[in-house]
């Protein structure tokens, strides 16, 4: 099949030839053909060599590529970059894992396949377009990811109705791609909590903060721990694992309060060290006095663009400054930041 042609401005192949999986609008210089958004182009310089094979969208990013190489880009291409993808997660230990049945099995650019995200929870792979390129060949890529897995993937559930491009001009639906299944129970280093896809936010839990949940169990034996935006608990249950002496867990969300209760329950049944509370957490942790000596905070998004950038940052700074002044002396404070504007330096 021939694909579109999209001619780069002189200079412009310089990134691409350091492997960087985007092309920004500003380095086109001519395209064959009116393009629609998702379709496959190859990408050439100024002087028509070939340089690599992208997913074509509106915006700012106009190419994300998915191969550098002159290939055919068919099903056989994208089974060898799932097959590649799942092969590195059971180098890691995590395909198969008895201790840890939630994970990310595919993570975008870093798995050579920009605007796509898929999580794994303990049979159930939840698939995340961020690009319409990867949302329509959705149905495709469950397939293949069935064919690979085989019995240790149960259902594909597509949520990508929050996560496309505005621009983009298609009305997606979330709903199973493959097989059916209900919320249900993971593991995450031998503890067990409730996920549920469908109705959770992001894919249905944080993966991303497994590692510091577990450094929460290092450092919690002996010590009064708070749980500032709990979400579902889950280093509410870290931090009773690791020997807390009591817990308590703060979230504004009655149902996420919850959802702590059932999972510190699945873990550690009618033990009375924990406590929930449905608050503010500004209040909470304003009126509190000398309680706790391990404080986590872990608030949602302050700044989700630009403009919301500096009352973010004062935000953060007050309830920061709070902790510092209301925790133990010699207590200690783990703090996060998941807004992509804030950079490190200004967190």
């Amino acid at each position: 099949m021939t694909i579109p042609i999209v001619t780069l401005k002189p200079g412009k192949e310089q990134s691409l030839n350091r492997f960087h999986p985007w092309i920004f609008s500003g380095a086109i210089n001519f395209v064959s053909q009116e393009l629609e958004e998702g379709e496959l182009v190859r990408v050439v310089s100024s002087k028509q060599d070939f340089l690599a094979i992208g997913h074509y969208q509106i915006g700012s990013i106009a190419i994300r590529i998915v191969s550098f190489e002159d290939v055919a880009i068919d099903a056989a291409f994208w089974e060898k970059k799932l097959l590649e993808a799942l092969n590195l997660r059971r180098a890691l230990g995590l395909l198969g894992s008895e201790q840890t049945n939630v994970f990310r099995l595919i993570h975008g650019e870093g798995d050579g396949m920009p605007g796509l995200i898929v999580d794994f929870y303990n049979g159930t792979a939840v698939y995340q377009a961020h690009s319409v390129g990867m949302y329509h060949i959705r149905y495709e890529l469950a397939e293949l990811l069935k064919k690979l897995m085989g019995d240790s993937l149960i259902a594909v559930y597509d949520k990508s109705d929050k996560t496309l491009p505005f621009k983009a001009d298609i009305q997606p639906e979330n709903g199973y791609l493959l097989g059916s299944s209900g919320p249900g129970v993971v593991k995450e280093y031998g503890l067990s909590y409730h996920v549920d896809w469908i109705e959770g936010q992001k894919t249905g839990f944080f993966i991303d903060q497994r590692e510091n949940r577990k450094l929460v169990e290092h450092f919690s034996k002996g010590r009064d721990v708070l749980n500032m935006f709990c979400y579902s608990g889950g280093f509410s249950f870290f931090a009773m694992q690791g020997g807390a002496k009591l817990v308590h867990s703060v979230d504004s969300s009655a149902k996420a309060i919850e959802l702590t209760n059932q999972n510190v329950a699945l873990n550690f049944k009618d033990d009375q060290r924990h406590e929930a509370f449905a608050a503010d957490a500004f209040d909470f942790i304003r009126d509190m006095k000398n309680c706790y000596d391990l404080i986590i905070l872990d608030p949602p998004a302050f700044a989700k663009h630009r403009g919301a950038l500096r009352p973010a940052l004062q935000a953060y700074k007050r309830l920061n400054a709070k902790a510092f002044e209301q925790i133990r002396s010699g207590g200690v404070l783990f703090t996060f930041s998941c807004s992509q504007v804030v950079s490190k330096d200004q967190f």
